[in-house]
């Protein structure tokens, strides 16, 4: 019988703290099925979607999205933590559940006008994602897909990124 997506996932009861279920996404990566079965998904929901670039942050959306990248024949940006990229960037800050972070993209990876699908392998919260929407839109670039391998719905990150066309291959109801 076929694995489903989910069955590759690992799931980590009380970590980091008590009551949470760490979804580790390490256990489709370690497995060929459970990445071919992930990149596939990905690839199906831009099937019918018209774009220039993929764009994903360190590091979880270099592992999926370059691959997406690669099948779609289209260009690959990075989004990296600030100090990483070695030309002129752009940053953005933004707030994580204990402090801030910031992440940048450089200034002329993105032109305007262009239709840029960001994809990672999780949206909690959607802090990071309206960050890197930020970054795309502040260099002219249109956002019009953003795809996830897992998506943890209790955190409400959807609300944080309304009007967006957001797709996710799995999605947990808790958090």
């Amino acid at each position: 019988m076929m694995k489903k997506l989910e069955d590759y996932v690992i799931s980590i009861p009380d970590f980091p703290t008590e009551g949470i279920i760490f979804r580790d996404v390490t256990g489709i990566l370690q497995e060929a099925e459970g990445l071919q079965l992930a990149i596939d998904s990905l690839d199906d929901m831009l099937k019918d979607v018209d774009f220039d670039v993929v764009v994903g942050p360190e590091s979880r959306g270099f592992i999926f999205g370059v691959p997406v990248a690669y099948n779609k024949k289209k260009p690959f940006v990075p989004i990296r933590k600030k100090g990483k990229l070695p030309r002129e960037t752009i940053s953005v800050e933004y707030e994580l559940e204990y402090g801030t972070a910031e992440v940048e993209i450089h200034k002329d990876s993105i032109k305007p006008g262009q239709r840029v699908v960001i994809i990672d392998d999780l949206m909690a919260t959607g802090g990071t994602t309206e960050a890197m929407i930020r970054l795309v839109e502040t260099l002219g670039g249109q956002v019009v897909k953003i795809c996830f391998v897992m998506e943890l719905a209790g955190l409400k990150g959807r609300e944080r990124i309304s009007g967006y066309n957001v797709e996710s291959a799995i999605i947990y109801e808790g958090k």
